[in-house]
C-alpha cells in the first residue's frame, strides 16, 4: 500500500505520518509531499519517499500522485484561490487513478456560514464530481488554536472577541492527526462524511476561567460587537483586511458553526479527545 501525504511538512502533516509510523505502515510505504526541502530531508533521512509538491504546480501534483494508492489532501494554508489549488490536486488524483482520496474539510461545509466554508464545500463538490472514492474529515478546530491567547492572557490578563457566546468543540492536532491514519489505513470508509470535533463545546467564557486556570491568575473576557472587535483589533495595529477576517471568524463562532459535540471523532480514534486545559497546561 502506498500512503501519499500532501502538506506533509506542516503541523498536521507530520502528526499524520508519526501516526501511521506508529501503526507499523512501512516508512518506505509512505510519500511525505510538501514544498520545505529542508523538512523533505529530513522525512527522506528516516527511509520515507518524498515529493516536492506545490497545490499551484499541476505538473509537481500529477509527478507526485503517479502510482499511490491512498492519498490525504491536506487543505492549503494559502487563502488564495484555496478552491482552485485544491481542484489542481482532485485533477492529479483522478489522473493518477488514486483508489482513495480522503480530504480535510470543515464542519458541516455545505450548510455551514463560516468565511472558511465555501472554499471547503467548493472542493468537496469537485471530489465528489471527479469519481476518485473519497471520505471527508470535516475536521473543527484544534485546541492550539488557543496557544496565542494563552500568551496574550498571560500578557494582558484579558481576552476579548465577538463570538457572543458561541461554543467551540475543539480537539487536539493529534487527535485529528489520528483520525486521518485510521482512514488511510482502514477499510469502510469510502463514500463517508466524518463531522469530527471535540468531546466538549466551550465559550469564550470558560477559556478565561481555564486560560486563567493555567496561568494561576484571573483572566477577564471581553465581550464585543463585531464592530468594536474590529475598531479594537485595528487599534491594535493590524490592516483592515486581516482585522475583518478575524471578526468573521468570531462571526463564524456566534452562529454556532463550531459547535459538534457528536462524538464522530471519539469514535473514530477509539478514546476521548484531549481536552483544551491539557493541550494549553503543556504548552
Amino acid at each position: 500500500m502506498s500512503i501519499l501525504i500532501t502538506g506533509a511538512t506542516g503541523s498536521l502533516g507530520q502528526l499524520v505520518i508519526a501516526e501511521l509510523l506508529g501503526r507499523g505502515v512501512p516508512a518506505g510505504q509512505i510519500t511525505a509531499g510538501g514544498r520545505n526541502e529542508v523538512a523533505l530531508a529530513e522525512f527522506a533521512s528516516r527511509g520515507l519517499k518524498t515529493a516536492r509538491l506545490d497545490y499551484r504546480d499541476p505538473e509537481s501534483l500529477r509527478a507526485a500522485f503517479a502510482g499511490q494508492e491512498r492519498v490525504l489532501l491536506i487543505s492549503s494554508n494559502d487563502m488564495n484561490d484555496r478552491a482552485g489549488q485544491h481542484a489542481n490536486a482532485v485533477a492529479a488524483a483522478a489522473e493518477a487513478g488514486v483508489g482513495h482520496l480522503a480530504y480535510t474539510s470543515i464542519l458541516d461545509a455545505q450548510n455551514s456560514s463560516h468565511v472558511l466554508a465555501p472554499d471547503h464545500a467548493a472542493t468537496e463538490r469537485v471530489i465528489e464530481a471527479s469519481g476518485v472514492p473519497f471520505t471527508f474529515l470535516r475536521d473543527g478546530w484544534y485546541n492550539e488554536n488557543y496557544l496565542p491567547m494563552l500568551e496574550q492572557a498571560r500578557q494582558t490578563g484579558e481576552i476579548s472577541s465577538a463570538t457572543a457566546g458561541g461554543r467551540i468543540a475543539s480537539a487536539a492536532r493529534a487527535d485529528y492527526a489520528a483520525a486521518a491514519a485510521t482512514v488511510l489505513t482502514g477499510e469502510g470508509h469510502t463514500g463517508r462524511t466524518y463531522e469530527l470535533a471535540g468531546d466538549t463545546a466551550w465559550n469564550f467564557a470558560e477559556l478565561a476561567d481555564i486560560l486563567g486556570e493555567v496561568l494561576g491568575t484571573p483572566v477577564s473576557n471581553i465581550e464585543r460587537t463585531p464592530a468594536e472587535q474590529g475598531e479594537a483589533l485595528r487599534a491594535a495595529g493590524l490592516d483592515a483586511g486581516t482585522a475583518g477576517f478575524l471578526v468573521a471568524m468570531d462571526e463564524g463562532v456566534a452562529a454556532g458553526t463550531l459547535d459538534n459535540t457528536s462524538g464522530e471523532l471519539r469514535e473514530l480514534i477509539g478514546r476521548p479527545t484531549r481536552t483544551l486545559i491539557d493541550t494549553l497546561r503543556d504548552a
